[in-house]
């Protein structure tokens, strides 16, 4: 069992920069695949970013590419978004989510994810 409490959202202007932590409980975090979900009000929820159980692979969603880093420290059990040049379409409710799958294959996939934060708001305003 895992349970995933996400903090840093907010409310910021175009351009700026965040940054999202995700602290996992449990003793077995550096096994899970760890991604980044966010869903905007009437749309679907959407894959962001994820990262690898040792952190060696990472993978991003188009739009976010080279203006989102996904990190994790697994001494931490704690999971990180680093932000910068936020856009309006940013703005939503950004999810962490745990789950043992085959990273090269689904890790943008939502549902081989496992467990779930209750999410934070990232609001990017003009």
């Amino acid at each position: 069992q895992v349970q995933l409490v996400e903090s840093g959202g907010g409310l910021v202007q175009a351009g700026d920069s965040l940054r999202l932590s995700c602290a996992a409980s449990g003793r077995t975090f550096s096994s899970y695949v760890m991604g980044w979900f966010r869903q905007a009000p009437g749309k679907e929820r959407e894959f962001v970013a994820a990262i690898s159980g040792p952190g060696s692979s990472t993978n991003y969603e188009d739009s976010v590419k080279g203006r989102f880093t996904i990190s994790r420290d697994n001494a931490k059990n704690t999971l990180y978004l680093q932000m910068n040049s936020l856009k309006l379409e940013d703005t939503a409710v950004y999810y962490c989510a745990a789950g043992i799958l085959r990273f090269s294959v689904y890790a943008a996939n939502s549902y081989r994810y496992s467990y779930w934060g209750q999410g934070t708001q990232v609001t990017v305003s003009s």
